[in-house]
Parts: C-alpha cells; structure tokens; sequence
C-alpha cells in the first residue's frame, strides 16, 4: 500500500506541480490572469484522479476484493497529502526565485478587471484592499504555504471522499 501511495502522490504531484508552473509562466508572461484557475483546478482534478487508481488497486489487487471507507479515504489522504506538499514546495521555488512580482502583476490584473467591467468605487475598493491583504500576507513565508495548501489541498480531500464512497466494499460477493 505504501508504495501505491507514494508512487501516485508523486505522479499526481509532478502534475499540479509542472502544469502550475506552465500555467504562472504564461500568465505571469502576458499578463492575462484570466482562464488559469479553470485550467488549474481541471489539472488538479487529473492528478487526483490517481487516487482512484490507488484505492481500486489496492482493493482490487493487494486486499483480496474489500476495502473500507477508512482505508480508501486513508490512501486518498496520503496521496492528497504529497501531492499538495509537492505543489506547495515547487510554487514556493518559483515564487521566490522566479516571479517575485507575481503578485504585484496578479493584484494590478485584478484591480484592472473590476475597473474595466465597470465596478463600482466600492467594489474597486473592495478590490484593492483585498489584494493588498494578499500581499501582506505574502511577505510571510509560512502564509504562501498556508495559502497553497489552501488551493490544493481542499480538493485532494473531496476526490478522496468520492473515491472512497464509490469503491468501498466490505465484503466479496461470490
């Protein structure tokens, strides 16, 4: 099991990880923000559809037929979790040494699109403190990893949970 876990969580890493920097160097290139959450979260939920590979395998290959919810969200868990401390890691290398502007040019992005979508001074406003809220935050170190994990991790959890709804089996029916 361990190294069905450890195998997968590396594999679906190695996904979010090159697609989210592909993705940040296109965007951080052109300046168009727009479209690279969609792309990013239908990545992620690529890379962890390997959970489904590992729980159905282990069930299917190394527990004679059965798993429990338990051991299937388990497995789903532990690949989710290095998974996401892979990408956290690899954007932590890539914010820091590559695009340490990357927020300077997110925020001003952002701000743009409210103005130009004909946003109230409020919402422009509201805009602005936010992204300013993000870069305070940013010049923490250990609120990058806590943001990360914030965008991985959470669906990491909900395809470990379905995972584990569809394939538990408690016993083999003969």
């Amino acid at each position: 099991m361990k190294r069905n876990i450890i195998v997968c969580g590396l594999i679906s890493g190695a996904i979010v990880a090159v697609m989210m920097v592909t993705s940040t160097s296109l965007c951080y290139q052109s300046g168009n923000f727009e479209g690279s959450m969609v792309i990013g979260y239908a990545t992620m939920i690529l890379a962890f559809s390997l959970i489904f590979v590992a729980v159905r395998n282990f069930r299917d290959k190394h527990n004679g037929g059965t798993v429990t919810f338990g051991e299937a969200f388990k497995i789903g868990l532990f690949i989710s979790l290095i998974a996401s401390t892979i990408y956290v890691l690899v954007w932590l290398v890539d914010y820091y040494l590559f695009v340490p502007d990357f927020l300077e040019k997110y925020s001003a992005t952002m701000i743009k699109n409210v103005k130009e979508e004909g946003g109230t001074s409020a919402e422009i406003n509201k805009t602005v403190a936010e992204m300013a809220g993000y870069k305070e935050m940013y010049k923490n170190p250990l609120f990058v990893i806590l943001l990360t994990y914030t965008e991985i991790l959470p669906v990491g959890l909900i395809v470990s949970l379905i995972c584990a709804l569809i394939l538990k089996r408690k016993t083999v029916s003969l």
